[in-house]
């Protein structure tokens, strides 16, 4: 059986050369198959015909959404996809999304529109994932209130392992134009322990963590240690529920973009620039001494081209 991953890659293809069965099965029969042999509870029903019905839009649905137009609860689609043997919802999506996408093209297509297709799918998805982010950032107490805890910090830590590493390593780069002491971990086990370790011991009381899936089991270590040394953690994951959120003391959430073989980050990415904003307006004469100050070293070296 192919893995999530493995899958993900077959449906995304964007190269010529993929044909499909003479006689394949009409999409909704796909999805039906999908659920047949299986006992479902009378939510679950409801959960499975509502995909079913809306294949083409429920197919690109959020969890959140998806619950709420169904008329139940989170962790009872949870439950219905890894009823169904999945791994979770996200992992019945990516079974649904090409399904759905087939349901749309209707039809063989040309390689240009297959191309269209695939990637402007991938983008739509994009696009949902910041009209969440849009949603959550209404009430921006929340951000403001983690960007003034983060700003007072220092050293400010912050720590991304894995897939995470760029979020990471992007978020430092930019918090040190506005930080005193801005500490980057990017390696798990005792180096991660040792680091946080130490920026306990200089003054730092928070640790910013970056968590997209799949989410790594020494991510959630080194959320513990950081915990254990007496650092407060921020959590930035698209996760709303499980072992990660429990441990931190704030968690922001931003869906990532699973349409294609590897994720994409939209939504965190501009989830991370509204912390960094708020970390700015948390102490702006700070922040504009700290830029003056860059700018001025930036223009004796000649860090740029001129505009």
């Amino acid at each position: 059986m192919p893995s999530g991953q493995q899958a993900r890659a077959q449906a995304a293809a964007i190269t010529p050369g993929r044909q499909s069965p003479d006689h394949e099965p009409a999409p909704a029969d796909r999805v039906r198959a999908l659920f047949g042999g299986h006992r479902l509870s009378p939510g679950q029903r409801r959960i499975a015909q509502y995909l079913i019905d809306h294949l083409t839009e429920a197919a690109f649905l959020s969890i959140t959404d998806l619950a709420e137009r169904v008329g139940v609860s989170q962790p009872s689609v949870t439950r219905f996809a890894t009823s169904l043997g999945f791994s979770g919802y996200p992992a019945l999506r990516d079974v649904l999304q090409p399904i759905a996408l087939s349901a749309v093209a209707g039809s063989p297509e040309t390689r240009e529109q297959i191309r269209r297709n695939e990637l402007q799918a991938a983008v739509d998805a994009e696009i949902e994932n910041l009209e969440n982010l849009r949603r959550l950032l209404a009430d921006t107490n929340q951000v403001l209130d983690i960007g003034r805890e983060l700003a007072r910090s220092v050293p400010l830590t912050i720590l991304g392992l894995r897939i995470s590493v760029s979020l990471a390593e992007y978020f430092a780069y930019a918090a040190r134009r506005i930080h005193p002491d801005v500490r980057l971990v990017t390696r798990g086990g005792s180096v991660a322990y040792d680091a946080l370790l130490q920026s306990r011991a200089a003054g730092g009381t928070w640790v910013l963590a970056f968590a997209m899936p799949r989410h790594a089991n020494e991510t959630l270590a080194a959320v513990r240690a950081a915990r254990s040394t007496g650092l407060r953690v921020a959590l930035i994951t698209d996760l709303t529920l499980g072992p990660l959120v429990d441990e931190a003391d704030a968690a922001l959430t931003a869906g990532t973009g699973s349409r294609l073989v590897f994720d994409s980050y939209a939504a965190p990415g501009v989830l991370s620039a509204a912390v960094l904003q708020a970390m700015a307006d948390a102490d702006p004469e700070r922040t504009q001494a700290r830029l003056e100050g860059y700018e001025q070293v930036a223009d004796q070296h000649n860090f740029f081209l001129d505009d």
